[in-house]
């Protein structure tokens, strides 16, 4: 469905009118739907980047790999985030060492640091033309959180080694962003930003040439878990000895037991009007994303062609909005009041997971069945190591795997249906907190 309000295009999940992203993408293959019965060793079900990754580690190891997606490869969250490549996970290392221990909390950065350079490696190797970029600064919207990430910047430095990190002042931070909103911040120059569905749909590229069997417009309606699996994708069958559920926010009813580790929510990006290059410039000097520290984030950066990309506001309901535009504009303009004259020409919104420790779910239900999801926030990077971690643990390699799947994952309470309204509640609360 396409909506229009104040001259922007609105753009729905069921990818029925354009993003940003879908206007301004490089050409890419379509694979056609799954047509009769298949059998294969390994069945992915997601074309997101967890999917992908996976599908494409499998094939290098040999194995007969099928790829099913229910729409077009990265019409998910994968497709439509803020492409942010960042650093570590949604907490922080020193809160993870407090509750998980130093030695667990030191494997999880180690790996967090392995995903972001995966991410580049795979880019370099199969030339993946994705405007990839460095740098995330990080802006505090408290003076209390400024003064949290200077600690944390000085943790990182101090016992991880992690020289990439440089605490910005009032003024430093207002000479990287044009806006009087922050009280400092931090410059990450290890992390990056990207065109996420650029990323997604040569990843995709990269699989199908390995080898994996990829099949688009193929909702997959039933799954039977045993040995071997059984997957109904319409009047359709797969048997495969291992499937690996990939869908993160979009498993639906999907859901032999991961479910509820994870709770859908509906995030919103615009794109203004080509700025012109000194006006985009002087908003952004070095061109680098940025993220805010409110409990519902903002996140913005450049485009390729001088547009602001700026995401704001969230919902929980299990549909979107009629038309997000007017929330997002508000969240932009509180940071960039200088803005008030731009025309807005997309907008739209998308499903991602969260769990409620804020870190990746990543399991096995049984020697059959294997789950990643519930990245909350970092799954450029953390979704596209997920994905490998999983081949690795079918191909019989546990070690890596199991830093995560350790990892504790209370459920949101409710079940399916009654954990929306608590999770409403927390974020009314926090949003609150925001603008207190």
């Amino acid at each position: 469905m396409s909506v229009t309000s104040g001259g922007s295009r609105y753009a729905q999940h069921d990818g029925a009118a354009l993003t940003w992203y879908e206007a301004s993408a490089r050409a890419h293959p379509t694979w056609p739907s799954l047509e009769g019965d298949v059998r294969a060793d390994i069945c992915v079900i997601g074309g997101g980047y967890t999917g992908l990754s996976c599908a494409l580690h499998l094939a290098e190891r040999g194995f007969s790999t099928l790829l099913l997606e229910a729409r077009r490869i990265g019409n998910g969250a994968s497709g439509r985030n803020g492409g942010q490549l960042g650093s570590g996970h949604r907490r922080g290392q020193s809160t993870l060492e407090r509750e998980l221990g130093e030695e667990q909390a030191r494997l999880l950065w180690s790996l967090a640091e392995e995903a972001k350079a995966l991410v580049r490696e795979r880019i370099a190797r199969h030339g993946i033309e994705c405007d990839l970029k460095p740098g995330i600064a990080i802006a505090a919207h408290r003076p209390r959180h400024f003064r949290t990430l200077v600690r944390e910047a000085e943790h990182l430095r101090s016992r991880y080694g992690y020289e990439q990190v440089d605490v910005l002042d009032r003024a430093a931070l207002r000479a990287e962003v044009a806006s009087e909103d922050f009280h400092g911040g931090l410059m990450d120059c290890g992390a990056g930003h990207l065109h996420p569905l650029d990323y997604a749909r040569g990843l995709a590229r990269a699989t199908a040439e390995a080898g994996v069997n990829i099949r688009e417009e193929t909702p997959v309606t039933g799954l039977a878990p045993g040995s071997p699996c059984t997957v109904r994708a319409g009047p359709h069958t797969v048997t495969a000895d291992v499937v690996v559920l990939a869908c993160n926010g979009y498993l639906d009813a999907l859901d032999p037991g991961c479910g509820n580790r994870v709770m859908p929510i509906n995030n919103f990006i615009l794109a203004t009007e080509p700025l012109g290059q000194k006006r985009a410039r002087d908003l952004i000097p070095n061109d680098v994303a940025v993220v805010d520290t409110r409990f519902v984030v903002n996140y913005f950066r450049l485009s390729a062609d001088g547009r602001l990309l700026f995401g704001g506001g969230e919902t929980t309901s299990s549909r979107l909005p009629a038309d997000p535009g007017p929330l997002v504009r508000r969240c932009m303009l509180n940071i960039f009041p200088q803005l008030a004259d731009v025309r807005v020409d997309h907008v739209w919104g998308g499903t991602l997971a969260i769990t409620r420790t804020r870190m990746p779910s990543i399991g096995r239900l049984d020697d059959g069945l294997y789950y990643g999801q519930g990245y909350s926030g970092h799954g450029v990077a953390l979704a596209t190591l997920g994905g490998a971690l999983i081949a690795e643990a079918i191909a019989g390699t546990l070690e890596r795997f199991d830093v995560f799947a350790r990892l504790p994952q209370p459920p949101f309470p409710g079940g399916r249906f009654l954990r929306w309204p608590t999770l409403a509640l927390a974020l009314t609360y926090g949003a609150l907190r925001d603008r207190l």
